[in-house]
Parts: structure tokens; C-alpha cells; sequence
């Protein structure tokens, strides 16, 4: 069976919502390769939008949902609990960043953790009012688009989002807004729109990933910590796409050295099986009432067993210190094209949460032309990349951190050959 006809079915079968970056339809995976329905070979530098940081089918990720398979798939937490359930939640106590005592729950995506910190917040402060930023994205359930920096293609035709939901520049200076200027419109926020005694909690990306790969200043994130200090807020941290050694670091708010009052997990938490966590305070956590979070497949026994090899793993093949070796290669390979490639104005991200940003060199505007250029040549080549940023004109690396060196360099290699032949069309 061809793409071809897999497309056609796909189109009359499924919503055009559901947008598709590649044809391409998988039939098998293994660490870092993908094979498609025709045994053509791709290497993967998606990992599923940063999930597979273990690699597709880590063997000792699978040894574990084999495991829990032979013993049981789901009773609901909340009726016939499990232990595997607390220990989770144990081990996020301990390991994410904050030298308090902190509680966790489980849910089964990226948007529902960010809705239930949300919840959680509003319950702990009495207040309703949230912040977030431009460029921003935290899912697309309604409050997830509500938060969301973005309006096409998140919210466009949705209707109205949720109340008391604001939004604040992030702090890009390449794109002309400094931290000075984003905590100046932050301060006319509370002058002219919402009283900072009604703010419930402001929730920040520490790397933005739709918006771009742009990490959080040092000093804007502990200006944040401050502002919140000062008024009563509560910071979420939503560390979906960042979390679990992508860059370099466990959690991103690793590198900040202070910690966020509610943090929101999934993505590599779960190594391609779905699991989602937001971990806080443990006076913050217990202020909902018994029933008020929780959910059917919420911390499912498959996903929870397939997350404790996912942290496993990642101690013991040292992931954080290789997601920085292979952050610094890649970078290094693309700063040796900027003189051929004169498109490329930015190299960044820490570990190996990494980008290339691409502006037109006549007009020095942002490119999305050029990044899909790139992208499409990467695909004919055998290599999936993924663009991203407000102008689409950013290619974020995601592979996973496990990739074998031999593959890494073989998609190095294709990348420059893709950038080069990019250009010369």
C-alpha cells in the first residue's frame, strides 16, 4: 500500500483539523530511524514533538509496559489505586526543582495538566485571573487556547476563549522587545487591566516551543519569581516540551536556580506512552477537594510503568550530560554554514533543545519560505524536521537524545546538504 492512496483515505476519513507535517506513514520504529509503509528509511529529528527523548521503543521502556501488560492495563486510579502511582508521584516530589515539600497528580496530556494547574491555582489563591505570553502555547483544549500566544492556527474560528486570561510580550530582543520592555507592559497590566490581587498564578514556557525555541532571560525569569513573591501569585512552570534532559538539565527551571510554585510534565515523561503530571507545593496541590482533579485514564498503569523506565534511563545513560554533547555538535555544525547559508540570523537552545532561525537576506525580514525549503529538501533526503516560531521561519531540533552517533552525523550531513540546496533554489 503507497502513501498515495493511505493520503486519500486519510483525507476522506479524517477532520482537515488534525493537520499532518509529513506523507509519510509509519509502519516501524526503532530509537532514532522510522520506517514507512513502502520501507523507505527516515531519520527522526521530531521524536514525536519532543516524546521519544529515550528513543522509539527503548528497550527497557518496553520491557516495563510488557510487564505491567501481564499484570493489569487499568482499574482508574481513583477507584482500585495502584502502588506504582505513588512511587511516581514520589520520585516527581523528589527530582523536580524546589526544596519544599511538593505533591503531584496524574493526567494523560500536556493540556490537561496545564488546565489542572490552572484549577489548582484558582483554588489555592481564591483568585481567577492567569497571565501568559505571546508566543506561547499550552494546548488546545479551550483553556489551553485561551493561554496560547497564538492565534492561527489555535484559536482561529473557535469562538470565544476563556475569561481573565492575559497576555504579556515575551522577551525576544532579536524580534525588538527587551526584558525591560516586557516587564514595563507587565506593570501597565496591573495599572490598566487586571489588579494583581486577582491574579491567580502566571504560567511561562522556560524554553517556548511553538513560539520558537526561545529560552526565558535569566534575569526575566527571576523577575517573575519576584513579581509573583510581591503579589501572591503562584508560577507555573509548564515544562511539556522541556522537561526530562532535553535540555541538558532534568527540568529547564534547573537552570534559573529557583523554582516554580506548580510545574506541568508529559512529553518525555511517558517515552511514547500517554502521561501527564503537574507537580507543586504540597499546600498548593491539597487545595482542590477530594474529586475535583483526577480523570478516567488519569496516571494510567501503562503509561506510569512505561515513565519510571523513562527516569530510569535517563540516570543511568547519563541523558542530561549527552543531550549537551549533542547540543553542542549541532551547533557547532550550523555555525560553520553561516557563511555559506547567510540566511541563518540565529543558532540557540540549551542542551539539545536546539533552532535555526532563517530571515530573507534581502529584505531581512523572518523567512518561513526558506525554514520550509529546508525542510521539505531534509525530507527528500530521509531526515524529518519540524519549523516552528510566531513567522514560521524557525526549524527546532528535537531528535531523540539516545540517537546513535553513526546517525546523528549521517543527519548532519543531509542537513547542511538541505540548507545548501535550499539556497541554491
Amino acid at each position: 500500500m503507497t502513501a498515495t492512496p493511505l493520503t486519500d483515505r486519510k483525507n476522506a476519513a479524517i477532520s482537515r483539523g488534525v493537520g499532518m507535517t509529513t506523507q509519510i506513514y509509519a509502519d516501524r520504529a526503532e530509537n532514532a530511524e522510522i520506517w514507512d509503509k513502502e520501507g523507505n528509511r527516515y531519520i527522526d529529528f521530531a521524536a514525536g514533538i519532543a516524546v521519544v527523548n529515550t528513543g522509539h521503543r527503548h528497550p527497557r521502556v518496553i520491557e516495563a509496559v510488557k510487564n505491567q501488560l501481564d499484570r493489569f492495563t487499568h482499574t482508574c486510579h481513583q477507584v482500585v489505586p495502584y502502588e506504582n502511582y505513588v512511587e511516581l508521584a514520589e520520585r516527581l516530589n523528589t527530582i523536580t526543582p524546589g526544596n519544599f515539600a511538593k505533591k503531584t497528580i496524574f493526567v494523560t496530556t500536556g493540556a490537561e495538566a496545564v488546565e489542572n494547574a490552572v484549577k489548582i491555582a484558582r483554588a489555592a489563591t481564591g483568585r481567577q485571573a492567569v497571565i501568559a505570553f505571546t508566543g506561547s502555547f499550552h494546548g488546545r483544549t479551550f483553556m489551553g487556547m485561551a493561554l496560547t500566544g497564538k492565534v492561527v492556527p489555535y484559536k482561529v474560528g473557535f469562538g470565544a476563549m476563556p475569561a481573565d486570561v492575559y497576555h504579556a510580550p515575551f522577551p525576544v530582543e532579536m524580534h525588538g522587545t527587551t526584558v525591560e520592555q516586557s516587564l514595563s507592559v507587565l506593570k501597565k497590566l496591573f495599572a490598566a487591566d487586571v489588579d494583581p490581587n486577582r491574579v491567580a498564578a502566571i504560567i511561562v514556557e522556560p524554553v517556548q516551543g511553538e513560539g520558537g525555541f526561545y529560552p526565558v532571560p535569566v534575569n526575566f525569569m527571576k523577575a517573575l519569581r519576584e513579581i509573583c513573591d510581591q503579589h501572591g501569585i503562584l508560577l507555573i512552570a509548564d515544562e511539556v516540551q522541556t522537561g526530562f534532559a532535553r535540555t541538558g538539565k532534568l527540568f529547564a527551571m534547573e537552570h534559573y536556580g529557583i523554582a516554580a510554585d506548580l510545574m506541568t510534565m508529559a512529553k518525555g515523561l511517558g517515552g511514547g506512552f500517554p502521561i501527564a503530571a503537574v507537580t507543586g507545593r504540597a499546600e498548593i496541590m491539597d487545595a482542590p477537594g477530594p474529586g475535583g482533579l483526577g480523570g478516567t485514564y488519569a496516571g494510567s498503569p501503562i503509561g506510569v510503568a512505561a515513565a519510571h523506565a523513562v527516569l530510569d534511563v535517563i540516570k543511568d545513560e547519563d541523558l542530561c550530560n549527552r543531550a549537551e554533547n549533542l547540543g553542542a555538535r549541532l551547533k557547532q555544525r550550523l555555525a560553520s554554514l553561516q557563511d555559506k547559508i547567510p540566511e541563518i540570523v540565529d543558532i540557540r537552545g540549551p542542551g539539545f533543545m536546539n533552532a535555526v532561525e532563517f530571515n530573507d537576506v534581502t529584505t531581512k525580514q523572518p523567512s518561513a519560505d526558506f525554514a520550509n525549503k529546508v525542510r521539505l529538501k531534509a525530507l527528500e533526503k530521509g531526515l524529518i524536521l519540524l519549523t516552528c516560531g510566531v513567522h514560521g521561519n524557525v526549524i527546532r531540533f528535537l531528535a531523540p537524545i539516545t540517537i546513535q552517533d553513526e546517525v546523528f552525523a549521517e543527519a548532519l550531513d543531509i542537513l547542511e546538504a538541505a540548507m545548501i540546496e535550499a539556497r541554491a533554489a
